[in-house]
């Protein structure tokens, strides 16, 4: 398959994705064609959409090394589950699969939000999301359902005044999701998130996140 586009978001690396589209409404991206499709003819009536379909590659996996089965973040790390009655990025092929609010399009570059990709995914096809066929009201949810609203509170610690209240708002939207390997119960250890040019330093326990330092992360020339 050829890469169509990539997408550009606030996050760096992997540490701190939201593990599903739209768990973070304001993490926000912006998916940018690549030369030989940055055709406006091709976004022809996409502005009629609300949300989009994107299908893209997970970073640093290639298929060949797939387990069939994998540990769920979201049942502790410590059970397994079929590699295809889950959303793990390690597969026979490596393709992420999201839907996202469509905020706009300037020029051939679509404004995205609840994004779970980090800087500089590739992207391989975009769809509208069409509510009267993709969504299905009374589906079941499997083991998903049983966790699907588990959230951690966030608090801070520190002074927080380097990020907007836009961002804070946003790192709290990720740090309620709690980053951490899931098998990982470590309450003294310190982890950092990079995000938007920031390492957000945080400590977690008995569901509770605190973040104890944020820093801005020097560039080196």
């Amino acid at each position: 398959m050829k890469t169509i586009a990539y997408i550009h978001t606030d996050m760096k690396e992997k540490f701190g994705l939201p593990r599903q589209s739209g768990v973070v409404p304001s993490l926000c991206g912006r998916i940018v064609f690549e030369p030989e499709f940055k055709n406006p003819d091709a976004l022809r009536g996409l502005e009629g959409f609300s949300h989009i379909w994107v299908i893209w590659r997970f970073d640093g996996f290639d298929g060949e090394k797939w387990s069939p089965t994998v540990r769920p973040p979201r049942l502790g790390g410590n059970k397994r589950m079929g590699v295809f009655a889950t959303r793990s990025p390690n597969r026979p092929n490596p393709i992420g699969l999201s839907v996202l609010k469509l905020d706009g399009i300037e020029g051939t570059d679509l404004l995205v939000s609840g994004v779970d990709m980090k800087d500089g995914t590739a992207v391989y096809d975009i769809k509208p999301y069409l509510k009267v066929s993709d969504c299905i009201p009374d589906a079941t949810e499997g083991f998903a359902a049983f966790t699907k609203d588990k959230k951690c509170k966030v608090s801070f610690e520190c002074d927080a005044s380097p990020l907007s209240p836009d961002d804070k708002k946003t790192v709290i939207e990720l740090l309620e999701q709690d980053p951490r390997p899931a098998y990982k119960n470590e309450p003294d250890r310190i982890y950092g998130m990079n995000y938007k040019g920031y390492e957000i330093r945080f400590k977690t326990a008995d569901g509770k996140v605190t973040v104890i330092e944020v820093k801005e992360i020097k560039r080196h020339e």
